[in-house]
């Protein structure tokens, strides 16, 4: 732990027995701040990116009013408390999720072209080839002022290898980050494994005697550092030992819900393979990946995350909301109205959680707001229509405010043929974040300030 001048350094960590845990945003970092990357003292802003798969029932998703006055429609109803968080944006496309002259394929094309803009390589084989995507390249760019440029998450595991659509490698259908053409980054979906990432180690490449022994044992990671946080709290303020008692509070309910999920896979056969620490349910499973997205950025471990809630194509089943049919063959309903009833019920659901991960960041103090004031974070597809796989005027919601750089509040629609990729590029300089292009785009998106 370094204290200077009763200063503390932002990349301050607790450390104990092979383990390093970041500290939140604290009052008494602030001056040290400019010091050490020459912010001033400004708060980071954090860019997120969670991705549905298969579709949604767009006239039950898109709001028949543009602008401020919109009203919230039957999937988008769980949001309408963050009314003045987020927008809603119509008319963006993903040009280069059709088919282009390759045939079907089009879950593989939405999933690899969603964040790139890139028409991936038809293949199954290693030859895999896409775009590098918005998220990495904001990673590439900041990801040196944290301890990991960017998180990759997911809620359903799968092969990245073999032929998963029409002749298209599996790659493409589970992986919406590349990290260059070539390499996509796949997401973690064990959230054991996420949470011994983000705060498990000082050092990743911990032996293996080690880690063992810390499986065994399955000691808190808090117990580990109790004596530098009792020597820190010391030295802080009453504002700052509630912030990082809260915070702490957080991590242990974190890690309690994976123990608690590790010990129930232990005892039950689950319906379908999992890694060990998932929980049995999909809300559980979904609730804790976005709460590790939202302890991540509280104490700037990354600035930049992914999750995807299901890989394309998503078999998933949904139970707790008395659907047991598969996800990615209900989206095909050719009109079957009890069909697309449960493909409904299944985009509020996935918008229930959501709202879930928006409310922890809204109640997460950081620097003089909220992690939401703090944060852009877009929720899509890479469909609209999952019946006739469309990739045009997709689903796209934008909550966060981006440190007052996003005037958010109302239903923008886009002109036609507008590349989704445009509003990655207006995100990323939003960053500080400026390449010349991001796949397609062809320039920034108007009205997400001067409204």
């Amino acid at each position: 732990m370094i204290i200077t001048r009763k200063r503390l350094l932002r990349r301050t960590f607790l450390k104990g027995m092979g383990t390093a845990i970041a500290l939140p945003m604290l009052d008494a970092m602030t001056p040290a701040m400019a010091l050490v990357d020459g912010t001033n003292g400004k708060t980071a802003v954090r860019l997120s990116f969670v991705y549905v798969p298969n579709g949604i029932v767009m006239k039950d998703w898109t709001p028949l009013a543009t602008g401020k006055d919109f009203e919230f429609t039957r999937i988008l109803k769980p949001l309408e408390g963050f009314r003045k968080d987020l927008l809603v944006l119509s008319g963006l496309d993903d040009q280069n999720g059709n088919a282009l002259g390759d045939g079907p394929g089009d879950h593989a094309r939405a999933g690899a072209s969603f964040l790139s803009g890139v028409h991936c390589k038809k293949t199954a084989g290693a030859d895999i080839r896409a775009g590098v995507s918005a998220d990495q390249i904001a990673a590439q760019a900041i990801g040196a002022k944290t301890r990991l440029p960017s998180i990759e998450l997911g809620c359903e595991d799968s092969r990245t290898v073999g032929n998963c659509d029409s002749g298209y490698s599996c790659a493409y259908t589970n992986s919406i980050s590349w990290r260059t053409p070539t390499a996509p980054m796949p997401p973690e979906v064990n959230p054991r494994q996420a949470f011994e990432r983000l705060f498990g180690t000082a050092d990743l490449s911990l032996d293996v005697e080690t880690r063992a022994r810390r499986t065994e044992y399955r000691k808190s990671i808090l117990d580990m550092v109790r004596e530098d946080t009792q020597k820190l709290v010391k030295t802080l303020g009453p504002a700052d030992r509630r912030k990082v008692d809260e915070y702490l509070f957080a991590i242990r309910e974190i890690e309690k819900r994976i123990e608690g999920s590790e010990k129930e896979n232990r005892q039950v056969t689950p319906l379908v393979e999992k890694p060990a620490g998932i929980p049995p349910t999909f809300a559980e499973y979904a609730k804790l990946m976005y709460d590790l997205q939202v302890v991540a950025f509280q104490a700037d471990l990354t600035r930049v995350a992914t999750l995807m809630i299901g890989r394309e194509g998503s078999m998933r089943v949904y139970p707790e909301i008395d659907i047991p049919d598969p996800h990615h063959p209900l989206t095909h309903h050719r009109n079957n109205a009890d069909w697309i009833e449960k493909v409904t019920l299944i985009n509020r659901f996935h918008i229930e959680l959501f709202a879930y991960f928006l409310n922890k960041l809204k109640s997460t103090a950081d620097g003089d707001g909220t992690l939401l004031d703090h944060s852009m974070i877009l929720y899509g597809s890479g469909l609209s229509d999952g019946n006739r796989h469309i990739h045009e005027n997709l689903p796209i919601l934008l909550a966060g405010h981006g440190d007052g750089s996003l005037n958010m509040g109302q239903h923008i629609v886009y002109k036609q043929g507008t590349p989704i990729t445009n509003l990655y590029l207006t995100l990323l300089d939003r960053l500080g974040v400026r390449p010349e292009k991001i796949g397609d785009s062809r320039g920034k998106v108007e009205h997400l300030a001067d409204l």
